[in-house]
């Protein structure tokens, strides 16, 4: 991680972990990687390295996180480099000292190296990697702030204000109850805010102050000790009970539970603390995410193709890339877990990431009964203090396995043995904003490289990328294929039911359930099984039309319709947009020909489940989507209560394809394919098959056979075809071919230029301006510039160029920073290497 571009004799660089033997009379000074405007120096282009001297007592290393004054703030930083003399250029007294280190020993060699290739790939500011590599609150900006002092201020104050921006900034001090705003929101407030504020000052009516970093800090409890058992001190008979109680307890006890336990009070034991019976202390408490207690989980036995699986995967030292196909219930979770065992033993850690916060809770649960404590969760729907004590815990270097979504692949473990990606194919593990637009799956295979540790991809439908680039390795690559092509206890797949609505339709069924599907969900209660819907959007109509005139209530501030979404009984309408979640009531009369007839079309998950209830009444279910799980732990909560029988049916979107293992689940029901199938995407019949054959894959887990009814209006389209048959080799084999031929991935590279501004004619301007510039290049191809498909979203308007490249012969791809510098501050440009969505 260490920087060579200078003399190197005035340089002194520590090895990790070693501590520098310096005489505190020598000055030292640090080059700090801080995300402000500027430059002193360059670490690569665009990046900034700001000099900084060490007060005498503090050591720092590379790779240490700091605190340090920037202007008039306190920024945070990343040490890069130890300097004997500081630059030449540079007066050694105007160098500002280093406030403090926050972390330390964060960023190794090994890790560093990922962060700067994550930053040279995806074309972003290694800060930025930086920033999403660490918890939220170690980097950030302190804040100048004004507050009232209201003792100061005499009756009728307003009238001794000669400022009329001084009387504006008391008026709104007064209206708070703490009296305390920011400079920056009353710059925004208050024409002359500076003048105001120095007539306000010298009257001593208010002060200012600067509001420091507020970093996540270490949560603690008071904790009770017992270190003499009073037998040769003076001590009454209370006294000793409490004694008894605390040492009958083992010896130690959280000071509020021994409280309780004993009925007594802190100065009572503040007497036993000062006869020298006790020690009361503050203690660390870890937040982390706390789970159901579960009972301890043995290994299960393997089956052939697991056992040949796993022995493949044990006897790997070092890198390679293992694509563990399996059919969905096919054991891949117990191959994982029975990987990771040795590992754990071997004083090693494991890093297993996942794609939706949703598929979290199941797969934990199932870790931490085989694996206890050792299991740590990282998303971002933990609270902020979790995740810094997670994150902390990490960076201990105990063996532990740690769960997460994608930021997980950043997760700081010092001794990686195993990464596995489940559901490698999903479109989750790709960051689409903010910027770098990684994909956890590329990053996870070059920290496994870094790491030198095998990199375990698992899923029934893989991505066509991981698919070709296993399949096709020369020999001695070190990459595998393992195939699970049948499940536990050879149960059978279950069979797959197409239905025809346009048959439906034409003899007389007007309902969004097919005469098929409506047996099925009938028959559920009376066999006492359970069921899945599946419905591709959520809410209740996609759309609201009126009947009149044909006018469509569309957002103000996008180019899409309103969706309808119902809340409760008798509680207004709602239309909702699910783009910028602008809401408003739904109107009596057509807004533009006030005709009463509006009608809603389409079906989301409230609209099924309304229809639900209309239709099969004794039928109890449960709505699982984005709706529905936005508080912390309704993940958990929703799918316990279906597991524990409290509902027949789970309603729901994309969540219920990603993991979930259900066995009493006997029926999956497709509501509408269609929707899956027609997008503009050359991804959309991959995304269509890979969601139809996991949820599909729901059914049938346990004792009881599996039924799928697929409902659709295309039932001739090939993605139809191959979830009837699960056959994943022929509609790949049929999609590749496809790819191949339009020379995109996996055997071509994309990059995509998303420019968006609120002035609709600036941004088509830029757009076609930097693609002008672009085309003079005969090493790629330029698609665009064009509209995106919602050209307007939160009234942002949206242009797109798409790159297009060979893999194999990387071309002279242009200076991003002067594209950049084409684009005028009111155009934001970001650029997605490797994009998955480019609608």
């Amino acid at each position: 991680m260490y920087i060579n571009d200078v003399n190197l004799s005035h340089v002194m660089v520590a090895e990790l972990g070693e501590s520098y033997q310096l005489s505190a009379s020598v000055n030292r000074w640090v080059e700090v990687l801080v995300d402000c405007p500027g430059a002193s120096m360059k670490l690569e282009k665009g990046e900034k390295l700001y000099p900084y001297r060490l007060p005498a007592k503090l050591e720092v290393k590379p790779g240490d996180i700091l605190s340090v004054p920037f202007g008039s703030q306190q920024v945070g930083g990343v040490a890069i480099r130890i300097l004997a003399k500081p630059p030449a250029d540079l007066a050694p007294e105007k160098i500002r000292e280093v406030e403090d280190v926050i972390q330390r020993d964060f960023i190794g060699d090994s890790y560093f190296t990922l962060l700067e290739r994550v930053s040279k790939y995806y074309y972003t500011q290694l800060i930025q990697v930086i920033r999403i590599a660490l918890p939220p609150g170690l980097l950030g900006r302190s804040q100048h702030r004004i507050r009232l002092k209201r003792e100061n201020i005499p009756n009728g104050a307003i009238e001794f204000l000669g400022s009329a921006a001084a009387r504006q900034i008391l008026k709104i001090l007064q209206s708070q109850v703490d009296g305390d705003y920011s400079f920056k929101f009353l710059k925004r407030q208050v024409q002359g805010f500076d003048r105001g504020k120095k007539q306000l000052l010298e009257r001593n009516w208010a002060e200012s102050y600067v509001e420091l970093l507020r970093y996540s800090q270490p949560q603690t409890k008071p904790v009770v000790t017992l270190v003499a058992d009073g037998s040769y001190i003076d001590l009454n008979k209370r006294q000793r009970e409490i004694l008894k109680v605390l040492r009958d307890c083992g010896g130690e006890l959280w000071l509020n539970e021994f409280l309780q336990i004993c009925k007594t009070t802190t100065p009572t034991l503040k007497g036993l603390e000062e006869k020298g019976c006790i020690v009361i202390e503050e203690r660390e408490v870890l937040r982390r995410e706390q789970g159901p207690a579960l009972a301890k989980d043995q290994p299960k036995s393997l089956n052939t193709a697991q056992a040949s699986a796993l022995a493949t995967i044990q006897t790997l030292d070092g890198f390679a890339q293992v694509l563990l196909h399996g059919v969905t219930g096919s054991g891949k979770t117990e191959v994982y877990l029975q990987a990771i065992a040795p590992l754990l033993n071997q004083g090693k850690s494991a890093l297993v990431l996942v794609p939706e916060i949703g598929l979290t809770p199941q797969l934990t649960d199932r870790f931490r009964a085989r694996f206890g404590n050792k299991v740590n969760v990282y998303h971002s729907a933990l609270s902020d203090g979790e995740r810094y004590d997670t994150w902390r815990q990490m960076l201990t270097g105990e063996p532990q396995v740690v769960i997460g979504t994608r930021s997980a692949v950043f997760a700081p473990l010092p001794n990686l043995g195993l990464i596995i990606l489940d559901e490698e194919h999903d479109s989750s593990f790709k960051q689409d904003f903010p910027i770098p637009t990684y994909h956890a799956r590329t990053v996870a295979q070059w920290r496994a490289e870094l790491e030198n540790c095998p990199l375990l991809l698992g899923s029934a439908t893989p991505s066509l990328e991981s698919w070709v680039s296993v399949r096709s390795q020369e020999e001695g690559a070190r990459s595998y294929y393992l195939s699970l092509p049948e499940r536990i206890n050879s149960r059978p797949l279950p069979p797959v039911e197409i239905v025809d609505m346009r048959q439906e339709l034409q003899q007389g069924n007007r309902s969004i359930f097919s005469r098929s599907l409506q047996e099925a969900l009938q028959q559920l209660q009376e066999r006492k099984q359970q069921g899945i819907l599946f419905i591709h959007r959520r809410g209740h109509s996609t759309f609201v039309s009126c009947r009149s005139c044909g006018y469509v209530l569309e957002c103000p501030y996008c180019d899409v319709s309103l969706a309808y979404h119902h809340t409760e009984e008798k509680a207004p309408e709602l239309l909702r947009c699910h783009y910028c979640n602008y809401a408003r009531s739904h109107p009596k009369f057509c807004p533009d020909c006030s005709s009463p007839y509006l009608k809603f079309f389409g079906s989301g998950t409230q609209r099924v489940t309304q229809e639900l209830a209309r239709q099969f009444r004794d039928l109890k279910y449960i709505r699982f989507d984005s709706d529905t799980t936005r508080n912390k732990g309704s993940h958990r909560t929703l799918l316990t209560q279906f597991a524990n029988g409290e509902a027949d049916l789970l309603v729901g979107t994309q969540m219920l394809t990603k993991g979930l293992d259900l066995p009493q689940v006997t029926l999956v029901g497709v509501v509408a394919a269609d929707g899956l199938l027609n997008l503009s995407d050359y991804r959309a019949s991959e995304r269509a098959f890979q969601t139809l054959t996991q949820v599909a894959g729901r059914a049938g887990r346990g004792d009881d056979p599996g039924r799928v009814i697929v409902q659709t209006y295309t039932t001739e389209h090939q993605v139809i075809a191959a979830v009837r048959s699960h056959d994943y080799h022929s509609f790949s084999q049929a999609e590749l071919e496809q790819r191949q031929a339009l020379n995109y991935p996996p055997y071509g590279r994309l990059i995509l230029l998303r420019l968006s501004s609120l002035d609709p004619i600036q941004v088509q301007n830029t757009a076609q301006i930097i693609a002008t510039t672009l085309s003079t290049e005969e090493e790629f191809e330029i698609l665009g510039p064009a509209p995106a498909s919602i050209l307007r979203v939160a009234n942002r308007y949206r242009w797109q160029i798409l790159i297009k490249f060979a893999p194999d012969a990387l071309p002279q791809l242009p200076d991003w920073e002067e594209v950049r510098d084409i684009c005028p501050q009111s155009v934001s440009l970001t650029i997605d290497v490797d994009p998955l969505n480019i609608m």
